[in-house]
């Protein structure tokens, strides 16, 4: 294919839409070592509702952040940007090309965008707004976010409690909104080509999700989060049992009601996808691929080959 371009390539679209066949695809013609873009990957021990590549697809091209985290731990996009560009630069230096893969699309933006200059968290300030939002609940914390910062409280959704505390905790730290701040200093982004792998038809992939949420049903899902419950030390208030499909099965387990896993399970990962397509549709620089087209992975890779030369 021609001289290899030292930037890295960045591949990304919804749920369920081939991006680990397409990167293993890539990975036999080109020498490229795979950074993941995905917020769940990186917990060790949730393996099959985040549909890891397995031990034989890791093995056909190094992987980066993948089980890099316990699930009692959290990762920001902040951290992301970091270590993905600090791996970008290392694989490049090894006359490899970095390839970024995933759905993750907060992390994408992050990149892309660079990040705003936020104050850390703040552990005890965190504990007063939960405190709070028990008391009242989170729909009357999303009333008085709007009432602080119009912008991003019309953003959210009244009841997304780990983006309304942050919010909350930026302007009680800063005085000032959380939109405000992202707006007025910001790290350079990067530059780097993005592929994406979209469905032309919605009904294409929402088969393709259906039948995977019953792979991971038959792989033993309940299995995994039992043996994650039976930890002790997680619950529903950490990022990574709140990842789709573990909190559905989460909640069953909680129930015992088996009855409606199944379309809960997939109806959320349905408006999982939804909202990646949306993030996406919000990058123009990207370059799409019909996932759903009858060629995607050769039309993919004759992109990359006009890109690279």
């Amino acid at each position: 294919m021609g001289e290899i371009l030292n930037t890295p390539i960045c591949l990304a679209g919804p749920t369920g839409c081939g991006k680990t066949a397409a990167a293993l695809a890539i990975a036999e013609v080109l020498p490229v070592e795979i950074i993941s873009v995905d917020s769940a990957l990186v917990y060790r021990g949730m393996d099959i509702g985040t549909a890891k590549p397995t031990a034989a697809e890791q093995a056909a091209a190094p992987h980066h952040l993948i089980d890099i985290l316990d699930p009692l731990e959290s990762y920001s996009a902040a951290e992301f940007v970091r270590d993905a560009r600090r791996l970008a630069a290392d694989i490049s230096a090894r006359g490899k090309l970095p390839l970024l893969v995933g759905g993750t699309m907060l992390y994408f933006k992050a990149l892309f965008d660079g990040l705003s200059t936020l104050p850390q968290a703040d552990a005890e300030l965190r504990a007063a707004i939960d405190a709070e939002a028990a008391q009242v609940g989170w729909p009357a914390m999303h009333v008085q976010l709007a009432s602080l910062d119009p912008e991003t409280g019309a953003r959210l959704a009244p009841n997304d409690s780990q983006r309304i505390q942050r919010a909350l905790e930026v302007i009680r730290l800063t005085g000032q909104p959380l939109s405000a701040l992202h707006a007025a200093s910001r790290d350079e982004g990067v530059d780097w080509p993005l592929f994406s792998l979209e469905p032309n038809d919605r009904a294409w992939l929402h088969e393709r999700l259906a039948q995977r949420f019953d792979v991971m049903l038959a792989q033993g899902l309940v299995d995994e989060v039992k043996a994650l419950r039976a930890r002790g030390d997680l619950s529903l208030a950490l990022p990574s049992m709140r990842c789709v499909g573990y909190r559905q099965t989460w909640e069953a387990l909680d129930s015992n009601d088996f009855n409606d896993l199944r379309d809960r399970g997939i109806a959320a990962t349905r408006q999982l996808a939804k909202r990646q397509i949306t993030w996406l549709r919000s990058m123009p620089q990207r370059r799409v691929i019909a996932c759903d087209g009858p060629q995607p992975i050769a039309e993919l890779l004759a992109g990359l080959q006009r890109l690279l030369g």
